[in-house]
């Protein structure tokens, strides 16, 4: 079995109950973009202030390389989230939002609801067991939606 098979089939025995895979639905996406959004808002040195490099598109790089190494379809979905958070948080930027503010208040929220999705379901989150199920939750739902395309990941 690929390993891609293996890290979603093991992420997704602790999210097997519809609501709890509905708050994923919502919270796995915004978190991956408010987490974009908190590197964002980290100072960068100078050399990156000049090309205007966040510290969110310097780890871009190697999340995007680690998608890609999973499988080619979810490394361009993941890619695509990351086009999209970005347009986002320049949409902040651009309506004088605090992306610093605005990111934590939604990375709190997010998270309280899937804990509150983990406590209905009954089973702790998988990043628990290993921290790259941080990484592998995005995965998980492009991996729904790719299958509902019928796009072979």
């Amino acid at each position: 079995m690929r390993r891609v098979d293996l890290l979603l089939n093991e992420y997704g025995e602790s999210h097997q109950n519809k609501i709890n895979i509905a708050i994923h639905a919502i919270a796995v996406p915004s978190i991956f973009f408010v987490t974009l959004g908190l590197l964002w808002s980290i100072p960068t040195p100078e050399i990156l202030d000049h090309f205007n490099v966040t510290w969110a598109h310097v780890i871009a790089i190697p999340t995007l390389w680690y998608y890609f190494k999973l499988s080619g379809p979810i490394g361009a979905a993941m890619t695509l989230l990351v086009i999209v958070s970005f347009a986002c948080i320049k949409l902040l930027v651009f309506a004088d939002i605090s992306v610093l503010i605005f990111s934590i208040v939604l990375f709190v929220v997010m998270w309280i609801l899937q804990f509150i999705g983990h406590h209905i379901e009954g089973k702790k989150p998988s990043f628990f067991k290993d921290l790259q199920f941080l990484l592998v939750g995005p995965a998980w739902w492009w991996g729904h939606w790719l299958r509902r395309m019928n796009i072979q990941y």
